[in-house]
Order: structure tokens, then C-alpha cells, then sequence
């Protein structure tokens, strides 16, 4: 068994990365129980695959890392985000991915029973930490990270561990970009992609773009690329739209440079401008909703659980625009919601808190 790695620290650019959610551990935000996964009604299972780490933000803004008099633990991660999205709208979910064997590791797979998704793909490395990270805001406004990476438990997952019948089992299974960066656990990813396709899972892909953890921007590009023509439906945001196409533009023409024959579905987020759809048939947009934003942090993973949920309920949607657009609505709402409250995980809605602001007048 290897010893626990070296770490290192690197200090980045806030445009590029996420902000970070505050969560109280023992917050349960799901109004409906969840089946044991194995258990009847398999078919609107949702796997979500990827990484899970805990951030750490300092209890007072405006200040250095080096400065700051405490901290408070942020779980994070945008496939555990969705994963807990669905079960927060009364879905069924599972996270797959490997956390350190440590306390911070079995805090987070707490978390995720906590708020009703299975944890039975969850994988602990006894030779690799949890992934950590530090931020805070600058007095300056810019955002301050320091990672400590190397490597982290969630770079290690080999294809050997994989659950295979959990995949198999799944009638999504979603993932992003962030597992591709290095192997073992890209080849993990490519493996769990192979399954899934073998088994007739639909593949749903958020490439969910974080520059600075990738070796250079034209190998992230490169990767994120590379497994396009397997997804089914895929979301990007407009900052990775500009980026995968070299376009300083979000229009119609630009965001065609990205579909490809084989999918079923792309998705364009644009914050509060709404969303945009294309498939093989049709073509549109869907405006947000208004609402007073406190924190963007975690919108896109709601709206991506929110798409989910509804998808594996009625696949239909995907060849019909009326009921497309009732879904993106739904999803749009998800999303703004998320915006209202500071973190991701506590600020996720439930289907009634949905539901609400769809029929608001």
C-alpha cells in the first residue's frame, strides 16, 4: 500500500472555478424517502459519477487564507450536486466515485445518506486523501484558491473498482469532465461509459470546465472533446461554449459547432437569460426566472438534476418540444431558486418549492 501522498498547493484565478456552498452536516433537505437501490422501481434510477470533495471558506470575507481566524467545512462537487439535486425533487440517486478513508471521506458519504442518494458506489483509498481545498474572497473582490491535490482519492479509481451493476442498472448515468484529467481514473470513466452504453443507459455530460486543474487549456479541451459523440444529452454553459469553440458568441450558429449526429439533446445555460435547446428536430429557448440572486453557486447542477429527474420519468420529452420546453421551464426554476439562498447542497429546492415558482402567476 502506498503512503499517503505529498500535497501541493496552487493559487488561482477566480473566473474559472466555482463558488463553494456551506452546508450543515446534518442537513436533510429531501421530502421523500428513497428506496434501497436494487429495490423495485430500478428504472428511474440516476447515477451520478465523478468527484466529491470538501472546501474550506473562511468564516470572515475579505480577507488572505493566511489570515482568516477559522474556516467552515463546504462539501462540493458537481456530480454529488445533481445527485442530490434528484433526490431533493423526490428522484432516486446514486454518487460513484472514490473519497480518501478518512473522516473527511465518510463525512461526505454521510452527507450523501443524509440527503437520501446511495452511497453504493462509493469507493475509500486508505493510500489518498479526501480532496481538499481552500477559498476566500479578497478585499479586492477577486476569489483566492489553494488546492491540495496530489494526488486526491477521487484521481485514484481504477476501472477494477468499479460497480458495474450499478451502472447497468441506471437509466442515466451522468458525469463530467473533471474525472478525464488523469489516469486511473479516466480510464475508470471511459469504462463506466463503456457499460453504460453497452447496457442502454441514457449518458447525460456536464463537462463542468475548471481550467486551472487541467495540465493546459488545450488539453482540457482536447479531453472534454474527445468523448462528445458518446453523450446523449449534454450541457454546457456559455462561458464553455466560448471556450470549446473559440467563438466569442452564444448564437445559434456558434453552439451548432458542438452537435454532433449522435445526440439527443444539447443544452445551452445562459444564468439569467435562460436556456437554450437543440435536438435533431427542433430548436429553441426557454427565458429564467426573475428572482433576487444571493449566490449563482450550484444553478447549473440544480438545473441538470432538475432535466434528469423529469427525463427518466418520460423520455418522450426528448422528441417533444411542448413537453421539452414544460421540462427546461421546470428546470429553469430549479436553478433560480438555487441562486436565492448562499451554498449549493442547502439551497437546493424541493418539487414543492419548484413546483410553486413554476405557477406563480
Amino acid at each position: 500500500m502506498s503512503s499517503p501522498p505529498s500535497l501541493f498547493s496552487s493559487f488561482i484565478s477566480a473566473r474559472s472555478l466555482p463558488r463553494f456552498p456551506i452546508l450543515s452536516l446534518s442537513l436533510s433537505l429531501s421530502l421523500f424517502p428513497v428506496m434501497a437501490v436494487g429495490s423495485s422501481g430500478d428504472d428511474r434510477l440516476i447515477v451520478s459519477f465523478g468527484e466529491m470533495l470538501i472546501y474550506f471558506i473562511p468564516t470572515v470575507s475579505g480577507v488572505s487564507l493566511a489570515e482568516a481566524p477559522g474556516f467552515i467545512k463546504a462539501p462540493g462537487g458537481a456530480p454529488a450536486n445533481v445527485a442530490i439535486a434528484v433526490s431533493c425533487l423526490g428522484g432516486r440517486a446514486a454518487f460513484m466515485g472514490k473519497l480518501g478513508d478518512d473522516e473527511f471521506g465518510h463525512m461526505l458519504a454521510a452527507i450523501l445518506r443524509e440527503n437520501d442518494v446511495s452511497d453504493e458506489g462509493v469507493t475509500f483509498d486508505a493510500g489518498a486523501r479526501t480532496a481538499l481545498a481552500f477559498v476566500t474572497l479578497r478585499s479586492d473582490g477577486e476569489r483566492e484558491f489553494m488546492f491540495y491535490r496530489n494526488p486526491k482519492a477521487d484521481m485514484l479509481l481504477t476501472p477494477a473498482e468499479l460497480d458495474l451493476d450499478l451502472i447497468r442498472m441506471a437509466k442515466v448515468f451522468h458525469y463530467g469532465s473533471i474525472s478525464l484529467i488523469t489516469d486511473p481514473c479516466r480510464s475508470a470513466h471511459l469504462k463506466a461509459m463503456e457499460v453504460a452504453k453497452e447496457a442502454g443507459v441514457l449518458l447525460s455530460y456536464d463537462p463542468n470546465l475548471r481550467l486551472p486543474l487541467w495540465p493546459s487549456a488545450a488539453e482540457a479541451k482536447e479531453q472534454i472533446l474527445s468523448i462528445w459523440d458518446q453523450a446523449d444529452v449534454i450541457k454546457v454553459s456559455d462561458v464553455e461554449l466560448e471556450f470549446l469553440t473559440g467563438k466569442d458568441s452564444v448564437e445559434d450558429e456558434v453552439a451548432l459547432l458542438l452537435w454532433r449526429p449522435s445526440l439527443k439533446l444539447m443544452l445551452v445555460t445562459l444564468g439569467e437569460k435562460g436556456c437554450k435547446y437543440y435536438t435533431k428536430d427542433f430548436r429553441g429557448a426557454v427565458d429564467a426566472f426573475s428572482v433576487s440572486q444571493v449566490d449563482t453557486t450550484g444553478a447549473g447542477d440544480a438545473f441538470v438534476g432538475a432535466l434528469l429527474s423529469k427525463l427518466v420519468d418520460d423520455m418522450s420529452v426528448l422528441q417533444d418540444e411542448k413537453k421539452l420546453r414544460e421540462v427546461l421551464r421546470f428546470s429553469n426554476a430549479c436553478g433560480a431558486i438555487t441562486t436565492t439562498k448562499k451554498g449549493a447542497i442547502p439551497a437546493l429546492p424541493s418539487l414543492a418549492e419548484a413546483l410553486a415558482l413554476v405557477d406563480k402567476p
